[in-house]
């Protein structure tokens, strides 16, 4: 009976204008994101300079095209972005976004960024629902498909997405560094004291303790906020405060904050998004009368699909608990789990290279192999160490050094704790085997 209940509530017939108005504001903002990242040349220093890229695991296949072909996959990407703006061939648009946008984040995990992820997540998500068939080009040329409802769970799909990384967000700012100790905000802030007027607040303990509890709370909360009507403007106060300081404080995230900011507004009514596209529209008339044909077809198996999908988004950032050991220390089972800027953890790296037969060792200078972002998120996180190590043991017997063996010294401070050792440096790494479990030569953790 429940079940039933359930079925019936997810299926309801509700405005398509939420969705409509969130096709165009992620495409809007895919759109000046990849702008932003062409004129800045990030195309070529991260993908076209690099002699090395650290691939994820099982997708050692996928590698960048060369400087024509790297410009030309993100010429595709913001084109696909606009049309998805604009709802023109927007099945098309939708899918070949998510492919291309998916494929330049496989190249190399260094710049792995929880927003990066969430935008593949959420481009997955619009290639099943009928965003295009509202307030689009698509119903211009073909009003045949235009749609003025969707079943619930269509808006609710994104919305739940959404929630995932607030609610994820924030239960894992209760750890003890976050809460009880305001770290890393401690670190972070009095790099922040020449901002004019509140500056010199920026060496205060309570505004370090402030930032850490307030931000725990809206992670935890805000969603709810969101999704009560009479809460919600309130909410939506505490979404533009929080993004809006986040992208003050921190610029080197660059868009999410306004992204966020924007998506959000999925949480409005349908009401208002008709209001906000006929701001938009003008004269154009939007058609508020039921569509009888506003079930998708094969709803039950895209049912059956989300709800696999969602498994996942829940399973995945928890999967850390399989591992031993602190996460903050050994990061196994951190990315793809919405940990969103809760650690300042900075690592130096020495590798030596040893000739098996001679003993004869070499060190090796990591900016021959490496850019110093890929050095940086490298020295840091035991999958990647272990990664460049295979590649130095190649590179080394490339240049007649048989059977080389690897060996790093890695120091690591995390949230302002003194230096310690990371790695067994008597280990030889080039021997050990790269696998989702738990990597024993990484050293135990010393509060």
């Amino acid at each position: 009976m429940v079940i039933n209940k359930a079925i019936k509530w997810i299926q309801f017939p509700v405005s398509i204008a939420p969705l409509a108005s969130f096709r165009i504001i992620f495409g809007a903002m895919m759109l000046l994101s990849t702008i932003r990242f062409w004129l800045k040349g990030w195309i070529t220093t991260q993908y076209v300079d690099p002699t090395f890229h650290f691939t994820f695991m099982g997708f050692d296949w996928v590698q960048p095209l060369g400087s024509v072909g790297m410009h030309f996959v993100f010429f595709l990407i913001g084109l696909s972005a606009l049309l998805i703006a604009l709802g023109w061939w927007y099945r098309i648009a939708i899918v070949t976004f998510f492919l291309l946008f998916t494929y330049v984040e496989l190249i190399d995990v260094t710049y792995y960024l929880n927003h990066y992820y969430f935008i593949s997540v959420i481009s997955f998500l619009m290639i099943w629902l009928p965003a295009g068939r509202f307030f689009s080009l698509d119903i211009k040329f073909n009003p045949s498909l235009k749609l003025t409802e969707v079943p619930r769970w269509c808006i609710g799909a994104i919305r739940l997405q959404l929630g995932l990384v607030y609610f994820f967000a924030g239960l894992a700012k209760i750890n003890p560094d976050w809460l009880l100790a305001a770290q890393p905000m401690k670190i972070w802030l009095p790099t922040k004291s020449h901002l004019p007027i509140i500056g010199s607040l920026m060496y205060q303990e309570w505004v370090a303790y402030f930032f850490s509890w307030f931000g725990a709370v809206y992670d935890l909360f805000i969603v709810f906020f969101l999704l009560n009507r009479k809460t919600r403007l309130l909410g939506y106060l505490a979404v533009l405060v929080f993004h809006f300081a986040t992208a003050l404080f921190f610029p080197a995230i660059g868009m999410f904050p306004y992204i966020m900011v924007l998506c959000t507004l999925i949480f409005f009514s349908g009401d208002f998004h008709l209001r906000l596209l006929g701001f938009f529209a003008g004269p154009l008339a939007l058609v508020k009368k039921r569509n009888q044909s506003n079930q998708p077809r094969y709803q039950k198996q895209l049912l059956y699909l989300f709800g696999c999908f969602f498994i996942i988004q829940l399973i995945a950032p928890i999967r850390c608990l399989a591992y031993s050991g602190p996460l903050f220390w050994t990061e196994e089972g951190y990315r793809f789990s919405w940990r969103v800027m809760l650690i300042e953890k900075v690592g130096t790296t020495t590798f030596t290279i040893r000739e098996s037969e001679t003993g004869k060792t070499y060190e090796v200078n990591n900016a021959e192999f490496l850019t110093a972002q890929q050095e940086k998120m490298m020295s840091t996180q035991p999958d990647l160490i272990l990664r460049y190590a295979h590649y130095l043991a190649d590179s080394y017997a490339r240049r007649g050094i048989r059977q080389p063996q690897v060996y790093a010294n890695v120091y690591v401070t995390l949230n302002g704790r003194r230096s310690a050792p990371f790695v067994d440096h008597t280990v030889d790494l080039a021997n050990q085997q790269l696998s989702f479990k738990h990597y024993k030569w990484i050293l135990p953790f010393t509060p």
